[in-house]
C-alpha cells in the first residue's frame, strides 16, 4: 500500500506548482495589456481539483472502506 500521507504531500506540491503557473499566466497577460487569460482559469480549476484530491487522500487515509 502506498504511503498516503506522502502521496497527499506530493499532490499539495503539485497544487502549488499549478498556482505558480496560473500567476505567471496572469502576470504575462497583464504585462501585455490583455484580459484574464483562459489558461489562468484552467490552471486554477486544475489546482482546486488537485487540492480536493489531496484532501480526499488525506481524509481517506484513516478510512477502511471506499464510498
Amino acid at each position: 500500500m502506498a504511503d498516503l500521507d506522502g502521496l497527499a504531500d506530493r499532490l499539495d506540491a503539485l497544487a502549488e506548482e499549478l498556482a505558480d503557473a496560473a500567476l505567471d499566466a496572469l502576470r504575462e497577460a497583464m504585462a501585455a495589456g490583455e484580459r484574464k487569460p483562459e489558461l489562468e482559469r484552467r490552471l486554477t480549476r486544475a489546482r482546486r481539483a488537485v487540492e480536493r484530491a489531496a484532501s480526499l487522500v488525506r481524509d481517506g487515509a484513516t478510512d477502511d472502506h471506499d464510498d
